[in-house]
């Protein structure tokens, strides 16, 4: 079981986002002849097919949101990497084939977060979460017990299982500054970083000392920040999971949901409440999260999409209706 950690709110503010290199993009500068490195090599295995419509999700290599109606981009039929079109030849990530991360597929039952019947968190009085923490501490066996703080608020544990199909991203091995890049000034040369991927193991699982006004998003940021993953948080989302009736349920939790307190509501049993972090591939996107620069450019390449996808179009009826033509004229009169 590995060390727990502490969150603190104070911590997750909006960090400085820097522009992120493709590992695998050869950087070629000016000044003395020299042999050229040889580029890595392809990635092997992947079977790329074009994703599925309702796809929306982050590039596994260059982080950009994969945006379009009809070329969505290439996901792995085997390891799921999915990345832009663009970005095909660039993969050097080896397909690490079907990764089975011990689901029951026969069991599970995907459900909205607009699902609010069953999963109401009340409205608990100060004396009634007293109790409650009581309660908990008496259950568990371990020293993961919650404590009440004087402002109200309380501080406890809760267990996140990865449970994450496609590779994530971490900054490369640095190597040292060339001379161009101490000409640039520090600003430039720390603003460029190059990236590589790798896939988490499948038994993952990090211990998290939370507050209770701890937010979902924010316990994902926390996570990405331990694992060094650059990737953009909003490609993962938080899930409960619960085992009710011999049918095992799943939840996305909403941003603003506080997984400590559904902790403390459902108490200490695994099988009444687990937290698993998984991609954010459920079709559905917080598009309010997206700045206004990034919304124009979506709709800047939604309308290339279209006027690329009409062009196409009518370019195949116009070579239909030549050929029906032909054979017209082919035919003898009468």
């Amino acid at each position: 079981m590995s060390a727990p950690e502490l969150i603190e709110l104070r911590d997750l503010g909006p960090a400085r986002r820097t522009r992120l290199e493709r590992a695998n993009a050869l950087r070629i500068s000016p000044g003395p002849a020299r042999s050229p490195a040889r580029p890595p090599a392809p990635g092997r295995g992947h079977r790329f097919q074009p994703a599925a419509p309702a796809t929306h999700t982050w590039c596994d290599l260059c982080g950009d949101f994969i945006w379009g109606v009809v070329r969505k981009g290439l996901q792995c039929a085997h390891c799921k990497f999915t990345c832009h079109y663009r970005c095909r030849a660039l993969v050097c990530l080896d397909c690490c084939g079907p990764r089975d991360l011990g689901w029951e597929p026969a069991l599970e039952r995907d459900t909205n977060v607009d699902e609010l019947v069953q999963w109401e968190t009340p409205d608990l009085s100060q004396a009634e979460i007293e109790q409650k923490i009581k309660e908990y501490n008496g259950q568990i066996n371990s020293n993961l017990f919650m404590s009440l703080n004087k402002d109200g608020s309380y501080t406890g544990f809760i267990k996140v299982q990865l449970k994450l199909v496609r590779p994530v991203s971490v900054p490369a091995s640095r190597k040292p500054p060339s001379l161009q890049d101490a000409r640039r000034g520090p600003a430039r040369s720390a603003a460029v970083r190059r990236r590589t991927s790798f896939y988490l193991p499948k038994d993952a699982v990090k211990h998290l000392h939370v507050l209770s006004r701890t937010r979902a998003r924010e316990v994902i940021e926390a996570l990405l920040r331990k694992f060094s993953v650059v990737d953009d948080p909003r490609k993962f989302a938080l899930f409960e999971r619960a085992e009710r009736h011999g049918q095992v349920y799943l939840r996305k939790l909403s941003d603003d949901e506080q997984p400590l307190q559904l902790r403390l509501l459902a108490g200490p049993s695994e099988k009444a409440l687990s937290f698993v972090l998984k991609e954010n591939d459920s079709g559905e996107v917080n598009w309010d999260a997206f700045s206004m620069p990034e919304l124009h450019n979506f709709l800047r390449i939604l309308q290339r999409e279209e006027e690329e996808h009409l062009r196409q179009i009518q370019h195949k009826y116009s070579r239909c209706r030549q050929k029906l033509q032909e054979a017209l004229h082919a035919c003898p009169l009468g």
